[in-house]
C-alpha cells in the first residue's frame, strides 16, 4: 500500500506545524521521518493516520483520497512511545483487543481470533508471555506486544512515534534490529517517526529529514549522510566540524586554513563543513592544507578514538581508528597538523560543493 502526501499544510492557531509538505512512502518501503523536536514529524504521522486532518492539500492510500476519511476506516496500525497497554489485560487479550472490539458483522469468530493472537505472539517472539500482564513485562517486551496488537487488525499501514523512545540504549538497538527483520518478513508499508539519527541511519530504506515543517531532503541513509543538500542536513546528521571564512580572488581562508575555491561556486562569506573521520592528524606539516594547533583531549569511544586538538581560534574534533591512534601515539599537549580528507564548501549562494583532497 503507498502513500502519497500533496501539498499538505497544518496550522493550530497562529502557529503552522506542517507546511506545504509533498512526500510519497512506496509500497512496503520501511521510511524515517528524523528531525528536532517540533520539526512536524509526529503531526504528519498523525496527519497520515487521520488522527488530525489537514488544512490544506490532500492524503491518499494507493491513490484513494483519505484526507477526511475516519481514522477507524483508513486501516492503519499505530504504535506510540509509551505503549498504551491495558494495564487490567494480560499479553494475549491486549493483543486481541482491536479484534474483540470490531462490530459483529466484521468480527472474526474466537477460533479465527485465537490463532491470530498466537500467530503474532509467535512472530514477535512472546509465545511464553500470553498469561503475562503488562507489569510483568519488561519496556522491550510491552512494546513488542504493542506492535502485535497493531498487527493484529491486518492493517494496510503500519505508523510508529518514536517506538523505541521510551528504552534503554541497549533494548533500542537489540529491538530495532529487530524490527528491521520483522518488516523483512512481513512487507507492510511502514512510517515511523524518531529523533534519533542513528535509529533512522541502521533501520530505515529511506529517511526523510523534517525542519521546521518542512522536508529538508529525503534520500537513502548512505545518500544523507554523505550528501547531503543542505547545512540543516549536514549538522544534524552526525557530528561535523564548522567554520565560516570568506573567498576572495579564487581562495578561501578557513581559520588558518587557506583553500583554492571552485570556480563554479560564488564567492564572499562561505562555510565549510568537514566530519571528525575524514580528518587526518601528522605530526609534520605536509603538502595538504591542514591547520596546526595542540591535543587538548583524548577519548576512547568504543570503535574509535576521539581527539580534541585546539588552534589559534578553533577546537577541531577528529575521530580516529584505534589502529591509527596506536600508530601515532598521541601526547596531550603536542603539536600536531591536521587535514581534512574530504570538505564540503558552502558558497554565497547556500550551494553546496564537496570536494576530495
Amino acid at each position: 500500500m503507498s502513500i502519497e502526501i500533496r501539498d499538505v499544510t497544518k496550522r493550530y492557531g497562529a502557529w503552522t506545524a506542517v507546511r506545504d509538505v509533498s512526500l510519497r512512502v512506496n509500497d512496503g518501503e520501511l521510511l524515517a521521518l528524523l528531525g528536532p523536536s517540533g520539526s512536524g514529524k509526529t503531526t504528519l504521522l498523525r496527519l497520515i493516520a487521520g488522527l488530525e486532518t489537514p488544512d490544506t492539500g490532500g492524503i491518499f492510500f494507493h491513490d484513494e483520497d483519505v484526507s477526511r476519511t475516519d481514522v477507524r476506516r483508513r486501516g492503519v496500525g499505530f504504535v506510540f512511545q509509551h505503549y498504551a497497554l491495558f494495564r487490567h489485560l494480560d499479553t494475549f487479550e491486549n493483543v486481541a483487543f482491536g479484534l474483540r472490539v470490531r462490530p459483529r458483522a466484521t468480527r472474526p469468530a474466537k477460533v479465527e481470533i485465537d490463532g491470530r493472537v498466537r500467530e503474532l505472539l509467535r512472530l514477535v517472539q512472546l509465545e511464553g508471555f500470553a498469561h503475562h500482564y503488562p507489569n510483568q513485562l519488561s519496556g522491550g517486551q510491552r512494546q513488542r506486544v504493542a506492535l502485535a496488537r497493531a498487527l493484529a487488525v491486518e492493517p494496510r499501514i503500519l505508523l510508529l512515534d518514536e517506538p523505541f523512545g521510551a528504552l534503554d540504549a541497549r533494548v533500542r538497538v537489540e529491538l530495532r534490529r529487530w524490527l528491521r527483520r520483522l518488516h523483512d518478513e512481513i512487507g507492510l508499508t511502514s512510517v515511523f517517526v524518531t529523533h534519533d539519527q542513528e535509529e533512522a541511519l541502521e533501520l530505515s530504506d529511506r529517511v526523510v529529514v523534517m525542519n521546521e515543517g518542512r522536508i529538508e531532503q529525503s534520500g537513502s541513509p548512505d545518500e544523507l549522510f554523505h550528501s547531503p543538500r543542505t547545512e540543516f542536513v549536514m549538522s544534524f546528521l552526525g557530528t561535523v566540524n564548522r567554520f565560516d571564512g570568506r573567498s576572495e580572488g579564487g581562495k578561501a581562508h578557513f581559520s588558518g586554513l587557506e583553500l583554492d575555491w571552485p570556480s563554479e561556486a560564488q564567492g564572499g562569506d562561505v562555510r565549510l563543513f568537514v566530519r571528525p573521520h575524514e580528518l587526518v592528524i601528522r605530526r609534520a606539516p605536509g603538502p595538504a592544507p591542514a591547520w596546526s594547533g595542540n591535543v587538548s583531549r583524548v577519548q576512547s569511544v568504543g570503535p574509535y578514538v576521539r581527539v580534541e586538538v585546539t588552534t589559534a581560534s578553533d577546537t577541531l574534533r577528529v575521530e580516529l581508528s584505534p589502529t591509527e591512534f596506536a600508530a601515532l601515539q598521541l601526547i596531550t599537549g603536542e603539536l600536531v597538523y591536521v587535514a581534512p580528507r574530504a570538505i564540503r564548501l558552502v558558497d554565497g549562494n547556500q550551494q553546496f560543493h564537496t570536494r576530495t583532497l
